[in-house]
Protein backbone atom coordinates (compact mmCIF):
# COMPACT_ATOMS: atom_id res chain seq x y z
CA UNK A 1 0.00 0.00 0.00
CA UNK A 2 2.80 2.41 0.89
CA UNK A 3 4.57 1.90 -2.44
CA UNK A 4 1.29 2.40 -4.27
CA UNK A 5 0.67 5.73 -2.51
CA UNK A 6 4.20 6.92 -3.31
CA UNK A 7 3.77 5.89 -6.95
CA UNK A 8 0.46 7.72 -7.19
CA UNK A 9 1.95 10.85 -5.63
CA UNK A 10 4.74 10.80 -8.19
CA UNK A 11 2.20 10.38 -10.98
CA UNK A 12 0.34 13.42 -9.71
CA UNK A 13 3.33 15.69 -10.40
CA UNK A 14 3.19 15.64 -14.25
CA UNK A 15 -0.61 15.76 -14.13
CA UNK A 16 -0.46 18.84 -11.91
CA UNK A 17 2.15 20.55 -14.10
CA UNK A 18 0.26 19.75 -17.31
CA UNK A 19 -3.08 20.92 -15.90
CA UNK A 20 -1.72 24.18 -14.55
CA UNK A 21 0.15 24.85 -17.81
CA UNK A 22 -3.02 24.33 -19.83
CA UNK A 23 -5.02 26.58 -17.48
CA UNK A 24 -2.30 29.25 -17.56
CA UNK A 25 -2.25 29.28 -21.36
CA UNK A 26 -6.04 29.37 -21.64
CA UNK A 27 -6.39 32.23 -19.14
CA UNK A 28 -3.67 34.28 -20.81
CA UNK A 29 -5.50 34.26 -24.15
CA UNK A 30 -8.78 35.54 -22.65
CA UNK A 31 -7.90 39.10 -23.59
CA UNK A 32 -5.86 42.05 -22.44
CA UNK A 33 -6.15 42.35 -18.65
CA UNK A 34 -4.42 45.74 -18.68
CA UNK A 35 -7.30 47.24 -20.65
CA UNK A 36 -9.66 46.50 -17.78
CA UNK A 37 -7.48 48.34 -15.27
CA UNK A 38 -7.97 51.72 -16.95
CA UNK A 39 -11.75 51.70 -16.83
CA UNK A 40 -13.76 52.85 -19.81
CA UNK A 41 -10.89 54.84 -21.26
CA UNK A 42 -8.02 53.22 -23.12
CA UNK A 43 -4.69 53.16 -21.31
CA UNK A 44 -1.99 55.31 -22.78
CA UNK A 45 1.11 53.50 -23.99
CA UNK A 46 3.32 54.57 -21.07
CA UNK A 47 0.79 53.52 -18.42
CA UNK A 48 0.10 50.20 -20.15
CA UNK A 49 3.83 49.45 -20.37
CA UNK A 50 4.34 50.30 -16.70
CA UNK A 51 1.45 48.08 -15.61
CA UNK A 52 2.73 45.19 -17.74
CA UNK A 53 6.17 45.49 -16.15
CA UNK A 54 4.63 45.68 -12.68
CA UNK A 55 2.60 42.49 -13.14
CA UNK A 56 5.20 40.69 -15.25
CA UNK A 57 3.00 40.66 -18.36
CA UNK A 58 5.75 42.05 -20.58
CA UNK A 59 7.60 38.71 -20.48
CA UNK A 60 6.94 35.71 -22.77
CA UNK A 61 4.15 33.40 -21.63
CA UNK A 62 6.49 30.48 -20.94
CA UNK A 63 8.63 32.70 -18.73
CA UNK A 64 5.55 33.97 -16.91
CA UNK A 65 4.51 30.35 -16.26
CA UNK A 66 7.93 29.36 -14.89
CA UNK A 67 7.94 32.39 -12.63
CA UNK A 68 4.40 31.62 -11.46
CA UNK A 69 5.17 27.96 -10.69
CA UNK A 70 8.33 28.93 -8.84
CA UNK A 71 6.28 31.29 -6.68
CA UNK A 72 3.54 28.67 -6.13
CA UNK A 73 5.99 26.24 -4.54
CA UNK A 74 6.89 28.97 -2.05
CA UNK A 75 3.23 29.64 -1.24
CA UNK A 76 2.95 32.81 -3.33
CA UNK A 77 0.01 32.75 -5.78
CA UNK A 78 0.61 36.28 -6.98
CA UNK A 79 -1.20 39.57 -6.53
CA UNK A 80 -4.59 40.50 -7.92
CA UNK A 81 -4.87 43.62 -10.04
CA UNK A 82 -6.48 45.47 -7.14
CA UNK A 83 -3.27 45.01 -5.14
CA UNK A 84 -4.64 42.29 -2.83
CA UNK A 85 -2.74 39.03 -2.41
CA UNK A 86 -4.43 36.04 -4.00
CA UNK A 87 -3.70 34.04 -0.84
CA UNK A 88 -5.76 36.57 1.12
CA UNK A 89 -8.68 36.06 -1.25
CA UNK A 90 -8.27 32.29 -0.83
CA UNK A 91 -8.25 32.61 2.97
CA UNK A 92 -11.70 34.25 2.87
CA UNK A 93 -13.22 32.29 -0.03
CA UNK A 94 -12.16 28.67 0.50
CA UNK A 95 -13.54 28.23 4.06
CA UNK A 96 -16.97 29.36 2.84
CA UNK A 97 -16.95 27.06 -0.19
CA UNK A 98 -15.61 24.15 1.88
CA UNK A 99 -18.55 24.52 4.29
CA UNK A 100 -20.94 24.71 1.34
CA UNK A 101 -19.35 21.62 -0.23
CA UNK A 102 -19.55 19.67 3.05
CA UNK A 103 -23.27 20.43 3.30
CA UNK A 104 -23.79 19.42 -0.35
CA UNK A 105 -21.79 16.18 0.01
CA UNK A 106 -23.62 15.18 3.22
CA UNK A 107 -27.00 15.74 1.53
CA UNK A 108 -25.78 13.89 -1.56
CA UNK A 109 -24.58 10.88 0.45
CA UNK A 110 -27.40 10.58 2.97
CA UNK A 111 -30.36 11.29 0.70
CA UNK A 112 -28.92 9.88 -2.53
CA UNK A 113 -27.70 6.56 -1.13
CA UNK A 114 -30.84 6.08 1.00
CA UNK A 115 -33.14 6.62 -1.98
CA UNK A 116 -30.90 4.43 -4.13
CA UNK A 117 -31.02 1.54 -1.68
CA UNK A 118 -34.79 1.78 -1.26
CA UNK A 119 -35.47 1.90 -5.00
CA UNK A 120 -32.88 -0.80 -5.74
CA UNK A 121 -34.55 -3.20 -3.30
CA UNK A 122 -38.03 -2.30 -4.61
CA UNK A 123 -37.22 -2.21 -8.30
CA UNK A 124 -40.29 -1.97 -10.53
CA UNK A 125 -42.61 -0.92 -7.72
CA UNK A 126 -44.41 2.47 -7.51
CA UNK A 127 -41.79 3.98 -5.17
CA UNK A 128 -39.06 3.06 -7.65
CA UNK A 129 -40.93 4.64 -10.57
CA UNK A 130 -41.71 7.78 -8.57
CA UNK A 131 -38.08 8.32 -7.52
CA UNK A 132 -36.84 7.71 -11.07
CA UNK A 133 -39.25 10.33 -12.42
CA UNK A 134 -38.25 12.78 -9.67
CA UNK A 135 -34.53 12.36 -10.34
CA UNK A 136 -35.13 12.79 -14.07
CA UNK A 137 -36.89 16.09 -13.39
CA UNK A 138 -34.05 17.25 -11.11
CA UNK A 139 -31.44 16.40 -13.74
CA UNK A 140 -33.44 18.15 -16.48
CA UNK A 141 -34.01 21.44 -14.62
CA UNK A 142 -30.99 23.82 -14.69
CA UNK A 143 -29.41 24.64 -11.34
CA UNK A 144 -30.11 28.36 -11.62
CA UNK A 145 -33.84 27.62 -12.04
CA UNK A 146 -33.88 25.39 -8.94
CA UNK A 147 -31.90 27.96 -6.95
CA UNK A 148 -34.04 30.95 -7.92
CA UNK A 149 -37.26 28.99 -7.31
CA UNK A 150 -36.21 27.90 -3.80
CA UNK A 151 -34.94 31.39 -3.04
CA UNK A 152 -38.28 32.89 -4.15
CA UNK A 153 -40.48 30.40 -2.29
CA UNK A 154 -38.49 29.76 0.89
CA UNK A 155 -36.87 33.17 1.22
CA UNK A 156 -39.26 35.74 -0.24
CA UNK A 157 -42.75 34.23 -0.19
CA UNK A 158 -42.68 32.06 2.94
CA UNK A 159 -39.80 33.68 4.86
CA UNK A 160 -38.33 30.39 6.08
CA UNK A 161 -34.78 31.39 5.15
CA UNK A 162 -32.87 34.55 4.36
CA UNK A 163 -32.81 35.18 0.59
CA UNK A 164 -29.09 36.00 0.79
CA UNK A 165 -26.45 34.31 2.91
CA UNK A 166 -24.62 36.55 5.39
CA UNK A 167 -20.87 37.10 5.34
CA UNK A 168 -20.46 34.55 8.14
CA UNK A 169 -22.02 31.82 5.96
CA UNK A 170 -22.76 29.42 8.81
CA UNK A 171 -23.74 25.79 8.19
CA UNK A 172 -27.38 26.59 9.00
CA UNK A 173 -27.54 29.27 6.32
CA UNK A 174 -25.91 26.99 3.76
CA UNK A 175 -28.44 24.13 3.97
CA UNK A 176 -30.66 25.39 1.13
CA UNK A 177 -27.73 26.53 -1.09
CA UNK A 178 -26.10 23.16 -0.40
CA UNK A 179 -29.28 21.39 -1.46
CA UNK A 180 -29.34 23.41 -4.69
CA UNK A 181 -25.67 22.70 -5.34
CA UNK A 182 -26.09 18.97 -4.66
CA UNK A 183 -29.41 18.51 -6.46
CA UNK A 184 -28.11 17.18 -9.78
CA UNK A 185 -25.36 15.08 -8.18
CA UNK A 186 -27.88 13.71 -5.68
CA UNK A 187 -30.04 12.49 -8.55
CA UNK A 188 -27.06 10.75 -10.18
CA UNK A 189 -26.02 9.15 -6.86
CA UNK A 190 -29.56 7.84 -6.41
CA UNK A 191 -29.58 6.30 -9.88
CA UNK A 192 -26.08 4.83 -9.54
CA UNK A 193 -26.87 3.28 -6.16
CA UNK A 194 -30.20 1.91 -7.42
CA UNK A 195 -28.59 0.27 -10.45
CA UNK A 196 -25.70 -1.18 -8.45
CA UNK A 197 -27.97 -2.51 -5.70
CA UNK A 198 -30.33 -4.10 -8.22
CA UNK A 199 -27.46 -5.82 -10.06
CA UNK A 200 -25.60 -7.08 -6.99
CA UNK A 201 -28.81 -8.29 -5.39
CA UNK A 202 -28.78 -11.22 -7.82
CA UNK A 203 -25.13 -12.09 -7.12
CA UNK A 204 -24.02 -15.45 -5.72
CA UNK A 205 -22.57 -14.02 -2.51
CA UNK A 206 -25.91 -12.38 -1.65
CA UNK A 207 -27.82 -15.60 -2.25
CA UNK A 208 -25.27 -17.46 -0.14
CA UNK A 209 -25.62 -14.97 2.72
CA UNK A 210 -29.40 -15.30 2.60
CA UNK A 211 -29.17 -19.11 2.47
CA UNK A 212 -26.97 -19.09 5.57
CA UNK A 213 -29.81 -17.43 7.43
CA UNK A 214 -28.13 -14.07 8.05
CA UNK A 215 -30.46 -11.24 9.11
CA UNK A 216 -31.80 -9.18 6.21
CA UNK A 217 -30.31 -5.95 7.57
CA UNK A 218 -26.85 -7.50 7.85
CA UNK A 219 -27.06 -8.90 4.31
CA UNK A 220 -27.97 -5.47 2.95
CA UNK A 221 -25.48 -3.38 4.93
CA UNK A 222 -22.53 -5.76 5.30
CA UNK A 223 -22.60 -7.50 1.93
CA UNK A 224 -24.90 -5.89 -0.63
CA UNK A 225 -24.38 -2.18 0.11
CA UNK A 226 -20.66 -2.42 0.74
CA UNK A 227 -19.92 -3.92 -2.67
CA UNK A 228 -22.46 -1.71 -4.42
CA UNK A 229 -20.87 1.53 -3.24
CA UNK A 230 -17.73 1.33 -5.40
CA UNK A 231 -19.16 3.19 -8.45
CA UNK A 232 -20.95 5.60 -6.11
CA UNK A 233 -17.73 6.40 -4.24
CA UNK A 234 -15.99 6.99 -7.57
CA UNK A 235 -18.63 9.52 -8.58
CA UNK A 236 -18.69 11.29 -5.20
CA UNK A 237 -14.89 11.50 -5.09
CA UNK A 238 -14.67 13.24 -8.45
CA UNK A 239 -17.70 15.35 -7.56
CA UNK A 240 -15.98 17.03 -4.60
CA UNK A 241 -13.76 19.15 -6.81
CA UNK A 242 -16.61 19.71 -9.27
CA UNK A 243 -18.84 21.05 -6.50
CA UNK A 244 -16.16 23.43 -5.24
CA UNK A 245 -15.33 24.75 -8.68
CA UNK A 246 -18.85 24.61 -10.07
CA UNK A 247 -20.56 26.57 -7.31
CA UNK A 248 -20.47 29.80 -9.32
CA UNK A 249 -24.20 29.79 -10.10
CA UNK A 250 -25.28 28.81 -6.58
CA UNK A 251 -22.98 31.35 -4.93
CA UNK A 252 -24.19 34.11 -7.24
CA UNK A 253 -27.86 33.36 -6.48
CA UNK A 254 -27.43 33.34 -2.69
CA UNK A 255 -24.71 36.03 -2.59
CA UNK A 256 -22.08 33.69 -1.16
CA UNK A 257 -18.56 35.09 -1.40
CA UNK A 258 -16.75 31.82 -1.97
CA UNK A 259 -14.53 30.29 -4.63
CA UNK A 260 -17.19 30.52 -7.34
CA UNK A 261 -17.73 34.21 -6.61
CA UNK A 262 -14.00 34.96 -6.78
CA UNK A 263 -13.61 32.98 -10.01
CA UNK A 264 -16.53 34.88 -11.54
CA UNK A 265 -15.04 38.22 -10.53
CA UNK A 266 -11.62 37.17 -11.82
CA UNK A 267 -13.00 36.12 -15.21
CA UNK A 268 -15.18 39.22 -15.46
CA UNK A 269 -12.25 41.54 -14.75
CA UNK A 270 -9.74 39.37 -16.67
CA UNK A 271 -7.72 39.02 -13.47
CA UNK A 272 -5.42 36.20 -14.55
CA UNK A 273 -3.59 35.84 -11.22
CA UNK A 274 -6.84 35.25 -9.34
CA UNK A 275 -8.26 32.76 -11.84
CA UNK A 276 -5.05 30.74 -12.22
CA UNK A 277 -4.40 30.72 -8.47
CA UNK A 278 -7.85 29.44 -7.52
CA UNK A 279 -7.95 26.85 -10.31
CA UNK A 280 -4.48 25.61 -9.31
CA UNK A 281 -5.78 24.81 -5.82
CA UNK A 282 -8.86 23.14 -7.31
CA UNK A 283 -6.60 20.91 -9.42
CA UNK A 284 -4.88 19.79 -6.22
CA UNK A 285 -8.30 19.08 -4.66
CA UNK A 286 -9.23 16.89 -7.66
CA UNK A 287 -5.97 14.94 -7.48
CA UNK A 288 -6.13 14.34 -3.73
CA UNK A 289 -9.82 13.34 -3.92
CA UNK A 290 -9.07 10.79 -6.66
CA UNK A 291 -6.23 9.32 -4.59
CA UNK A 292 -8.47 8.96 -1.53
CA UNK A 293 -11.15 7.29 -3.66
CA UNK A 294 -8.65 4.73 -4.95
CA UNK A 295 -7.53 3.94 -1.41
CA UNK A 296 -11.14 3.63 -0.27
CA UNK A 297 -11.73 0.88 -2.85
CA UNK A 298 -9.64 -1.53 -0.77
CA UNK A 299 -11.77 -0.76 2.29
CA UNK A 300 -15.05 -1.44 0.47
CA UNK A 301 -13.89 -4.52 -1.45
CA UNK A 302 -11.38 -6.85 0.31
CA UNK A 303 -10.54 -8.42 -3.05
CA UNK A 304 -8.81 -5.17 -4.13
CA UNK A 305 -5.21 -4.97 -3.03
CA UNK A 306 -2.53 -2.47 -4.03
CA UNK A 307 1.03 -3.62 -4.40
Amino acid sequence: MGRYVVRRLLQMIPVFIGSTLLIFLMVNVMGDPIAGLCGDKQCDAATAAQLKREFGLDKPVWQQYLTYMGNVFTGDFGTAFNGQKVTELMATAFPVTIRLTIVAIVIEIVVGITLGVVTGLKRGRPVDTSVLLLTLVVISVPTFVTGLLLQLLLGVEWGWIKPSVSTDATFGELIVPGLVLASVSLAYVTRLTRTSIAENRRSDYVRTAVAKGLPRQRVIVRHLLRNSLIPVVTFIGTDIGALMGGAIVTERIFNIHGVGYQLYQGILRQNTQTVVGFVTVLVLVFLVANLLVDLLYAVLDPRIRYA
